[in-house]
């Protein structure tokens, strides 16, 4: 049975195990297209769904996902059309859904507004790379009053800040595996269990890690450790090569990343 709307959490992703978190930059290569693509995932095995808002300055990304923002906005990605993006996928599917976007589209939507939005069209939270955790205050009161939850993201760099950060989030805590932006790396150097026992220690929210991740082994490796697993550099590459064509890849990739995290 499905649930209603206002009934889905961030939360649900993780009530059956480890979860496999994916991400698209929506509209690419169109807004019909990232649909297909989103429930193609979720039939894959994905548990929560990242959606980009194509921003013409993403400056926590790599290359890939530039790209990405580049060929969305090229076919006309706007703010609005994400929203009804979401909205469509919400009516198909009860997966969570988060968008990540940069603070300045936001900010320029206006806070209550945007956040209402979310709400009407069934996105369940926000990460926001460039809002520092010690100025969500301006931003949180808008988004709790339309039930939309911040999610916070703690880095290598956090140090101290770790258990600050984490004892204040919502929906998941995003542990960014890796110095720099976005993109496959072969191999992930921090110790993740250092950069987690803080994060266990002040919170019961699931934390999930990204930012490298792009083979089973790796995923494997990480849930052993973490609550989930984000991928996006590599899903979006994949969309990249194929374009139009690439949903059945797409299915293959999620569905082995998710089995490989037992």
């Amino acid at each position: 049975m499905r649930k209603k709307k206002t009934e889905i959490k961030i939360r649900d992703a993780f009530d059956h195990g480890k979860a496999f978190i994916g991400f698209v930059t929506g509209g690419d290569p169109s807004m019909e297209k990232s649909e297909e693509f989103i429930l193609k995932m979720v039939e894959a095995g994905c548990d929560l769904i990242e959606i980009g808002i194509p921003f013409s300055d993403p400056v926590a990304e790599g290359a890939v996902i530039q790209e990405a923002n580049l060929r969305a906005l090229s076919a006309g990605a706007t703010t609005d059309k994400l929203f009804g993006l979401a909205a469509r996928v919400r009516e198909k599917t009860d997966v969570p859904l988060v968008f990540l976007t940069y603070l300045n589209p936001v900010f320029h939507y206006g806070y209550d507004a945007f956040c209402a939005k979310c709400r009407e069209a069934g996105v369940n939270g926000l990460i926001i790379p460039d809002l520092p955790y010690e100025e969500r205050g301006e931003l949180l009161p808008f988004a709790r009053a339309h039930r939309v939850e911040l999610v916070s993201l703690v880095a290598p760099t956090s140090e101290q800040r770790i258990r600050a950060i984490a004892s204040e989030a919502e929906g998941f805590v995003y542990v960014v595996s890796s110095m720099g932006v976005t993109g496959v790396r072969s191999e992930i150097k921090t110790d993740l269990g250092a950069m987690l026992a803080p994060v266990k220690a002040v919170t019961k929210i699931p934390a999930a890690v990204g930012f490298g991740v792009s083979t089973p082994a790796q995923a494997a490796e990480i849930a052993q450790a973490a609550d989930g697993v984000i991928v996006g550099s590599a899903i979006v590459d994949i969309i990249g090569r194929y374009g139009e064509d690439a949903a059945e890849h797409l299915y293959g990739y999620v569905k082995g990343m998710k089995d490989a995290m037992g």
